[in-house]
């Protein structure tokens, strides 16, 4: 019964993906299909999914999402991404290839800011890629950058991706999650900075220009009330002044201060886009959380993630391998799914059979979250990978080969992180007393 199950449920997502339906519908379909297996009616299939889809949604930590979505969306159109750019250029302004090294640390700080590593992609990007043109960068390596560096801020919180994998997971501490996602966030734009800066060097890029002590304490002093953001949130959460949805709810409340009092970027007029954006976004994610917990039940009403657990296992005992095996599935899923969907389905399979082995689930977490970064960037439907090219003005197929030395480090990063369970258990162990 279960592999029927099994068969049924992946059988008819793949085929109605195929058929380009939309996710969320196709997993809501299969899972309608898959309980009708398991000997329910129609009726009552229909009736568990949408009891479960209902019951899931009903969740404090998940209106963390809308908050910060809009926090984002905000943020975007606040003029933050211009200064933060500029605070980079500071920070990498005299390594060789400056412009990149600023690519990728804007991104890290945007990305962190927003939580959206399209929306990092496009803010950032499309500053960077007249001006690196201009200096006379390659578009195509100029692309790659903005590409691979742009997922950093889905580990660095605080990013809904944790938000998201916590309400999966029966509730692992989302503040352990959003600490655990520093070190290796960091460590991903330390690692594309390196490769950039060798093949800058190779290049022959220009280094900028020294800037003078004025700049750059003018161009700081622009960043930190963005920076702030941050600092606020984790030091609230870590401090435990308030929760993570709470958190949330104080980063709109920042950045509406900033936009439209601080900076003045934008008015009150537009804030009926920005809350409509805003919602459009929710309303997508929310829905393929609603129908991915259908799925989940369907998945555990017939075993399934016993059943992949046991063939799993049936390939090694060893967890070394067993690793390997889970970070090579999950690389061949980002290449053809995107972040939300694939974490929402394969977190359920995966995250018993790396507790058997004795695996944090934050440490998972954060090992999951790093290859789905790499998903992201990658084709036939990686998001950042579309939006990247675009606005680097490039054709898709003109990245691809100076992408590879960036998605060479990023695997090696992600086996570090696989594999050395303190780079993302370290701070949450120091800072929260986190134990697992």
């Amino acid at each position: 019964m279960e592999w029927q199950a099994t068969i049924t449920l992946f059988s008819i997502f793949i085929i109605l993906m195929a058929l380009s339906v939309p996710i969320s519908f196709a997993i809501g379909i299969a899972t309608v299909f898959t309980f009708m297996v398991i000997n329910m009616s129609f009726d009552q299939s229909i009736f568990i999914v949408a009891q479960q889809m209902a019951s899931g949604l009903d969740s404090f930590t998940l209106l963390a999402i809308p908050f910060f979505i809009l926090a984002g969306n905000i943020m975007n159109r606040g003029g933050i991404a211009m200064r933060l750019i500029e605070f980079a250029k500071i920070l990498g302004g005299r390594l060789p290839g400056s412009l990149a090294h600023c690519n990728v640390l804007a991104n890290m700080m945007f990305g962190a800011i927003s939580g959206s590593a399209v929306a990092s992609a496009a803010a950032v990007g499309g500053v960077m890629a007249p001006i690196q043109k201009k200096e006379g960068y390659d578009p195509s390596f100029s692309a790659a950058v903005n590409i691979a560096s742009c997922p950093t801020g889905l580990l660095i919180p605080p990013s809904t991706t944790f938000i998201v994998y916590s309400l999966i997971t029966g509730g692992t501490s989302i503040a352990a999650l959003f600490v655990a996602g520093y070190l290796p966030g960091i460590l991903m734009g330390l690692g594309l900075m390196v490769v950039a800066g060798i093949i800058a060097k190779k290049r022959g890029y220009a280094v900028a220009e020294r800037p003078s002590c004025q700049e750059m304490w003018e161009k700081t002093r622009d960043a930190i009330l963005p920076l702030g953001l941050i600092i606020i949130i984790m030091g609230g959460i870590i401090g435990g002044i308030f929760t993570a949805t709470e958190a949330s709810a104080v980063a709109v409340v920042y950045t509406l201060f900033l936009a439209l009092i601080w900076y003045r970027e934008i008015s009150l007029s537009d804030m009926p886009k920005i809350i409509l954006e805003s919602a459009v976004t929710t309303s997508i994610v929310l829905l393929m959380v609603g129908c991915s917990i259908g799925m989940s039940k369907a998945m555990a009403f017939s075993d399934i993630p016993f059943a992949i657990s046991d063939a799993l296992l049936s390939i090694s005992d060893n967890p070394i391998v067993i690793l390997l095996v889970i970070n090579l599935a999950l690389l061949i899923i980002g290449t053809f799914m995107d972040m939300t969907p694939a974490l929402l389905i394969f977190t359920p399979i995966f995250l018993p059979v790396v507790q058997d082995l004795g695996m944090d689930p934050v440490h998972f977490g954060v090992m999951m979250t790093f290859n789905l970064c790499i998903g992201i960037c990658t084709p036939p439907v990686g998001s950042a990978l579309f939006i990247g090219c675009s606005v680097g003005k490039v054709p898709i197929s003109s990245v691809l080969k100076p992408m590879l030395p960036f998605y060479a480090v990023l695997v090696v990063l992600l086996l570090a992180v696989t594999y050395i369970p303190q780079l993302s258990l370290a701070l949450p162990q120091f800072f929260l007393g986190y134990g697992g």
